[in-house]
């Protein structure tokens, strides 16, 4: 089998989701690898999703099931925000907004080019309560469209043992500031 442009072999990758998964029981009580398996092998254009979720530093792993659609949930657990999904304002408006100092892009857009969403503050909230997640960073989570019309967007992050949900102008960036993705599977 050849690679992809920078693609890993999708073995490696289901290898490396493989052993995630086993070392973290916590986050997927009830569910059994075989069938998150079944679901990756037989869904290409999703497994390169979580690869590129991977390869920006996310530690995809499965968080959970969503009994309506019959999908496991799929979310980045690395310990802080992805190290290659950092320095970006919220939006491709608060993007265009800014006169100087411009980031390199905005969370929304790369995580729609990247094929994940953006967590809800619920999700967000479902995730802290499987580990402690956004220590020394922060992340972009989806923000109301009332707070957006006000040039707001949501961020959340861990301090004092506690998780918070903050707000800032939807154009600014810092190079602690990220997103964490979700994708459906």
């Amino acid at each position: 089998m050849k690679k992809d442009k920078g693609s890993q072999l999708p073995d490696k990758i289901v290898e490396i989701l493989q052993s995630r998964f086993e070392k973290n029981p916590g986050r997927h009580k009830g569910i059994k690898w075989e069938a998150v398996k079944n679901k990756l092998t037989s869904n290409k254009a999703k497994l390169k999703v979580i690869e590129d979720m991977e390869k920006t530093g996310g530690e995809p792993d499965v968080t959970g099931y969503d009994k309506k659609t019959g999908s496991f949930i799929v979310c980045d657990c690395s310990p802080e925000t992805p190290a290659g999904r950092r320095s970006l304002c919220y939006d491709q408006k608060a993007l265009n907004s800014r006169k100087e100092f411009k980031p390199k892009n905005s969370a929304v857009k790369m995580a729609a080019d990247m094929g994940v969403e953006l967590l809800s503050e619920e999700e967000y909230m479902a995730l802290q309560k499987l580990g402690e997640f956004d220590i020394k960073t922060s992340s972009w989570i989806k923000t109301p469209g009332e707070v957006r019309k006000q040039g707001g967007a949501l961020f959340g992050d861990r301090r004092f043992g506690r998780v918070f949900v903050y707000h800032n102008g939807a154009e600014s960036y810092y190079n602690s500031r990220g997103f964490r993705g979700i994708v459906r599977l």
